[in-house]
């Protein structure tokens, strides 16, 4: 037995398909948990994959009268836990099931290790997915806590850590976007923010994508006009901008609106993003009626046109409650083995929006209990709001309520209303939950389309379960970067994607054969290194070793990368290039096999289009990962790399644009109105920063 001292954060609550309860369970259930240790979070980002448990990738199924008679894996798994038991505490903590490889299968937590434990030692009972656990489970790790609560922290963080397979993941995490009024300027910067809190200001949120946040900042600056731009822009303005220009800002940079009246604004959109729109509103209604009294129609136009953008703001979050000023709405529907978790905020009266997550769960596993795992690991990272409305009841809810209030710093309510507005909020996610489910299901036939008539078109020996696509870029040698995308039976598996940083020093500058030899070389040598069989089976449902390789380019690359595949001894990968068609025409495509005659799909095959989005999805990946670099250097080095720009172009550009980022973004007009910026100076600058593609 072993005990780590892993961080602790959010945990499942709530008894699951694969935790066993004891009556010695279920009567310490009935008390609440005491106050867990104050432990930093760990933000992990996860990407939206499978949501579906592929068998393939557990432990076969097995017969657990048949395993006990031939004493054999299930006895041997059995034999691991019952060793655990003897040393087991009968105090709280968390265990962990490991395989022979040394990963783990399974977390868990409970109130008394020691019963816990022993429910999976009895010889009958057990779920076909939790004999293929046993089975599996060679040993046993316990960690100690001193509360329920406390584990049931602990629990979850080490789930997102470990990604055990048995258990419930939440499969995409990533940070949400914040909307910020900054307080560290004379004139406040209305932005948009995501990551850690830590500039001074008020910040509102969280919305559900960033397209719900700059809809909401573009109506937002249309109705209280607070500035967008950098402070080194703003101090660097001479003139107002063209945010000015079309009503966008009130031009505090260059005193178009004094002090008072500009805070007066900030103070407007702070009282509208903390739940005071009415009162808004009418401020500015009984504006718009003195200044039409006044005969001030321009100045009426203008209160007219704020108010229309704080209804557009209204009308785009859809339902808004009356009675429910902070709270998260969670809704589970399960389908067809899928489950989809809706989420709406709501935040100061307002609806921020909804998001959709599918999280991987066993096909047996009940949608209370994927919800009671899927909430815990959701909150690991995020601040709970008062409030968590939930459409299933689960088991531990008073024990969740009591984490999360540890962890907020206030009190948490859980709650599954059964009637009045709360409901229909509830009911209302539920409707989300089922479409979006709906469209998963229908996208996920559609990929299993698209992949079959990959096979045929191919002729390939079975439908690849990853498919890995390969390309590089770079400018003239410089910046080289190679690129990999995933693509599954789920779509692109964003998490896995991955990119190379050319290291060659003896790389002669624009060969793209030494870049992918260099690029396929660290990404298979490290396959082979590895354990075959972990390689090759993975996690996540989606495999480590590839059953398809597509590279861009012609025949030459395709020769290239078969040599290299004969070098390092790589076999059963099947590869294919693909070559751009006369005048780099999307349609007219040829598609190179090793050993096969070349392949033109007709320009309408949905196969075609399929290969297209793989490979210009791969495009896009390593466009963006070289022009980081490039910024990169161009950051450390300044504007003199450019060539023909010398220390006084560059002042006049920064005087001009106040920062790079602005440089980088002007059009070539923009470039060549720059005083002492010729029309070619201008040129070469635009193009530093808009290469096209090598």
């Amino acid at each position: 037995m072993k005990s780590d001292d892993h961080e602790g954060s959010m945990a499942p609550p709530g008894r699951r398909a694969d935790d066993p309860v004891t009556e010695a369970d279920k009567a310490d259930r009935a008390k609440a948990a005491g106050s867990a240790a104050d432990v930093p979070p760990q933000d992990i980002d996860l990407a939206v994959t499978n949501p579906e448990e592929d068998d393939s990738a557990l432990p076969e199924e097995v017969d657990a009268a048949a395993e006990e008679e031939d004493g054999s894996r299930l006895g041997t798994g059995r034999a691991a836990i019952e060793k655990a038991v003897k040393l087991a505490p009968t105090s709280p903590g968390v265990y962990r099931m490991l395989n022979e490889g040394g990963d783990v299968l399974y977390v868990g937590k409970a109130k008394n290790v020691k019963k816990r434990l022993t429910s999976y030692t009895r010889v009958n009972g057990h779920s076909a997915r939790i004999a293929r656990m046993i089975a599996a489970t060679i040993t046993v790790e316990i960690i100690s806590t001193e509360t329920e609560t406390e584990a049931l922290l602990l629990e979850a963080n080490l789930i997102k850590q470990l990604r055990p397979r048995f258990n419930v993941l939440l499969r995409d995490d990533k940070s949400f976007p914040y909307i910020l009024i900054t307080s560290d300027h004379w004139a406040p910067q209305l932005v948009k923010h995501r990551g850690a809190q830590t500039r001074p200001g008020r910040y509102f949120g969280p919305f559900a994508s960033v397209g719900a946040v700059n809809r909401t900042l573009t109506a937002l600056q249309r109705a209280f006009l607070i500035r967008s731009c950098t402070d080194s822009f703003f101090e660097g303005r001479t003139r107002p901008c063209l945010l000015f220009q079309i009503k966008r800002c009130a031009g505090p940079c260059t005193g178009e609106i004094d002090f008072p009246a500009y805070r007066n604004l900030v103070r407007e959109a702070t009282d509208f993003l903390s739940g005071r729109s009415r009162a808004v509103k009418q401020e500015l209604a009984d504006e718009m009626e003195k200044a039409s009294a006044a005969l001030e129609f321009e100045r009426a136009a203008l209160y007219r046109d704020r108010l229309a953008a704080l209804s557009a703001i209204q009308a785009q979050q859809g339902i808004n409650p009356r009675t429910v000023e902070e709270a998260d709405v969670f809704a589970i529907h399960q389908e067809g083995g899928y489950s989809c978790v809706e989420v709406f905020f709501f935040r100061t009266g307002q609806n921020w929006g909804n998001r959709a997550y599918f999280p991987r769960a066993d096909k047996s596993i009940a949608a209370d209990e994927v919800l009671a795992s899927f909430l815990s690991q959701f909150y690991d990272g995020k601040q709970p709001p008062k409030l968590v409305l939930l459409s299933h009841k689960i088991e531990e809810e008073a024990l969740l309520a009591s984490a999360l209030t540890v962890k907020a710093g206030h009190k948490v309510e859980v709650a599954t209303p059964q009637r009045g507005e709360k409901r229909e909020l509830v009911q209302h996610a539920l409707t989300n939950a089922r479409e979006a489910l709906g469209r998963k299901l229908a996208d996920a036939a559609t990929q299993t389309r698209l992949l079959d008539g990959l096979v045929r078109a191919l002729q390939l020996p079975r439908a690849p379960r990853r498919i890995e696509v390969y390309d590089n870029s770079h400018i003239q040698g410089t910046n080289a970067v190679g690129a990999m995308v995933v693509a599954g039976p789920e779509g692109f598996v964003k998490n896995q994607y991955r990119k190379f940083n050319i290291r060659s020093e003896n790389l002669t500058p624009g060969d793209d054969y030494a870049m992918m030899r260099e690029v396929l070389q660290r990404r298979f040598k490290r396959l082979l290194t590895s354990d075959e069989a972990t390689a090759r089976q993975g996690d996540d449902d989606v495999p480590q070793w590839p059953d398809l390789v597509i590279i861009d380019g012609g025949l030459g690359q395709l020769n290239a990368v078969c040599g290299i595949f004969e070098e390092l001894g790589v076999t059963g990968v099947s590869l294919m290039s693909v070559a751009k068609g006369p005048d780099r025409d999307a349609g007219r495509e040829t598609l190179f096999l090793p050993d096969r005659p070349a392949i033109k799909l007709e320009p309408r095959d949905p196969v075609l289009y399929f290969i297209q989005r793989l490979r210009d999805e791969a495009h896009r990946f390593v466009i963006g990962s070289h022009r980081n670099l490039r910024r990169k250097d161009i950051r450390e080095a300044g504007l003199q790399e450019i060539p023909g720009i010398g220390p006084a172009r560059k002042r006049a550009l920064l005087r001009h644009f106040g920062t790079l980022k602005e440089i980088e973004r002007a059009s070539l007009a923009d470039l060549g109105k720059v005083p002492g910026v010729s029309a070619e100076s201008a040129r070469r600058i635009f193009d530093f920063f808009h290469p096209t593609r090598s």
